[in-house]
Parts: C-alpha cells; sequence; structure tokens
C-alpha cells in the first residue's frame, strides 16, 4: 500500500504515487503537509515569496529566455523542528496572473496545485527527475550536512494536459529520504 512517512529515527518515505491526489487531505495546504500530518508529525514551512528570473536550467524547461521574469516561491520545510528540505519553486507570470494565489504566503487548502486547477491550469502530468547533487555552503549549513555532501534533488514539472509547463520545483532533501516511485505495467 502507499504510503508517506515521516520516522521518529528520522528516516523518510515520500511516495509518488499517491502524494498529489492526497494534498488537501484534512484541509492541508499541500502534499508535504499533509503527509507530514499522517505521519504524526507537525508541518511547518518558513516561505518567501517574489518575482525575479529563473536560474538557466529552469527557464528552459518553462521554454522561456533566460531573465524572463517567474514567481518564485522559496520554502523550507520542517517536521517538527527538524528542517527535512529546501524547495524553490518557479512559476510562469502567466500562471500567477491567472491565479494570483499562487504568488501569496498562504496558497490556502490543496496549495498551488489546487490554485492552478481553479484557474482552469490543472497539472495533469507531473515529470520528477531525480539527482544527486553537492550541497552549496548555504545548503549544507541548513541541512546539517557538510558542503560537498551530495544530496537528493528532485526537480518536478507539472504540466496541463495541453503540454504547458505550469510549474517547476526544484527539492533539495536532507538526509535520511527514500523515493518510492510505482509504474503500471499493463
Amino acid at each position: 500500500m502507499a504510503s508517506n512517512t515521516i520516522s521518529d529515527n528520522g528516516a523518510i518515505l515520500r511516495d509518488a504515487r499517491t502524494r498529489y491526489a492526497r494534498r488537501a487531505q484534512g484541509g492541508a495546504h499541500g502534499a508535504f503537509e499533509a503527509e507530514t500530518k499522517d505521519s504524526g508529525k507537525t508541518p511547518r514551512a518558513e516561505v518567501e515569496v517574489s518575482r525575479s528570473s529563473a536560474p538557466a536550467a529552469v527557464a528552459e524547461i518553462l521554454g522561456q529566455e533566460a531573465g524572463t521574469e517567474v514567481v518564485v516561491r522559496a520554502r523550507r520545510m520542517f517536521a517538527d523542528s527538524r528542517l527535512v528540505q529546501l524547495c524553490d519553486t518557479f512559476i510562469p507570470s502567466f500562471v500567477a496572473d491567472a491565479a494570483p494565489a499562487v504568488a501569496q504566503l498562504d496558497t490556502g487548502e490543496g496549495g498551488i496545485i489546487s490554485r492552478m486547477a481553479e484557474a482552469d491550469l490543472a497539472q495533469t502530468e507531473v515529470t520528477e527527475d531525480i539527482d544527486q547533487r553537492p550541497a552549496t555552503a548555504e545548503q549544507a549549513e541548513a541541512l546539517g550536512v557538510e558542503a560537498g555532501t551530495l544530496l537528493l534533488t528532485i526537480t518536478h514539472v507539472g504540466r496541463t494536459s495541453e503540454g504547458k509547463v505550469v510549474e517547476v520545483s526544484v527539492h533539495t532533501l536532507g538526509p535520511g529520504w527514500t523515493l518510492r516511485y510505482g509504474v503500471p505495467l499493463a
């Protein structure tokens, strides 16, 4: 059975098969909050929202020229008092214009994915690329590892049924994560 858990020993299981469908469960403001509550932990996020240009690699995924302004949601995400991930989300201006709540600190029940759906920009496909990247000095200090330590990074790309990219989120995970994916074979 699919599950998302955060154990007392610091192990975190992130099950991609169920996390997005449950993003509003129990009034949660996104998948992380729902899965953290399910694990008996208290979720907390420190959020900064700004308008800026996306890094070149993200701009390319968004199909934009480098330097094009996007909404940036920079989050530090906690389970109880433990910082478990850093996440920067990049949202194209056309999405923020259609769904202004995505540029607010509090995006409401279901988070930005729900706000996009309300604006007829529902994400119907998600691609997640997983790689390891050396921790920057800032990431290392925040996550309690040494600079240069390889950390799992998830680059999440949300697309509409028309193939429009409406979100790129870059999750940098602290120690202890297991990522679970399931693929139907029939």
